[in-house]
């Protein structure tokens, strides 16, 4: 799939970026069902966590566990998989990968992310595991983040330039930059996404 985001613009040669990777991991939930309705089962849900404040790039945001590319890795899914233990102690023999999307720069950290979703077929016990990196793992519903309630843009400046990406707004919790990107991008991709009205501005 291609990333339709504006701040393509702004890294305009994305082999610059230093390679990192994420993991999008779906599962289902066990006993927090989403309170909306939709194109989706209420106990599907995606993997989130809280960076911690003291970080020096994307401080206090919501965030897929992720992080750069080591040598030792393998491969990127590889990358995506260790990083996602080391962040929340989930264990990757409990987990599918299907595959890579598309890499997506993020100018401000100046790196090339690529997305790897992956179904959670044997669910673990997930929490914050370094306090210095993230202060909160978490797992929210799907269904609720396709609610048009839940949904809107947020607009931010780099480079001399006023950007808007989608953004997400559930139980206090607010999702966006790279994560609502991606999020907004498979749910497009997938046929989940219903009309929501982009000119609802959320502030981070």
């Amino acid at each position: 799939m291609t990333w339709n985001t504006a701040m393509r613009r702004a890294f305009p040669d994305a082999t610059a970026g230093r390679p990192a990777a994420v993991l999008v991991l779906f599962g289902e939930l066990d006993d927090i069902p989403a309170r909306a309705h939709g194109a989706v089962s209420a106990d599907l849900d995606v993997l989130l966590l809280r960076r911690a404040a003291t970080l020096g790039s994307h401080p206090g945001q919501i965030a897929f566990p992720g992080g750069r590319v080591e040598e030792s890795d393998d491969d990127i899914v590889a990358a995506a998989l260790r990083e996602a233990r080391e962040e929340t102690g989930v264990d990757p023999a409990g987990i599918e990968p299907l595959g890579t999307l598309e890499p997506l720069p993020v100018p401000v950290s100046n790196h090339l992310v690529t997305p790897v979703p992956a179904w959670w077929t044997r669910p673990s016990e997930v929490a914050a595991v370094d306090h210095a990196e993230s202060v909160d793992v978490f797992r929210v519903p799907v269904a609720d983040l396709l609610d048009p309630a839940h949904r809107g843009a947020t607009e931010h400046r780099f480079g001399g330039a006023l950007y808007r990406s989608p953004a997400f707004e559930v139980e206090g919790r607010v999702i966006w930059g790279f994560t609502a990107i991606v999020l907004s991008g498979m749910f497009s991709e997938l046929g989940w996404s219903v009309d929501w009205d982009d000119r609802r501005i959320i502030v981070p």
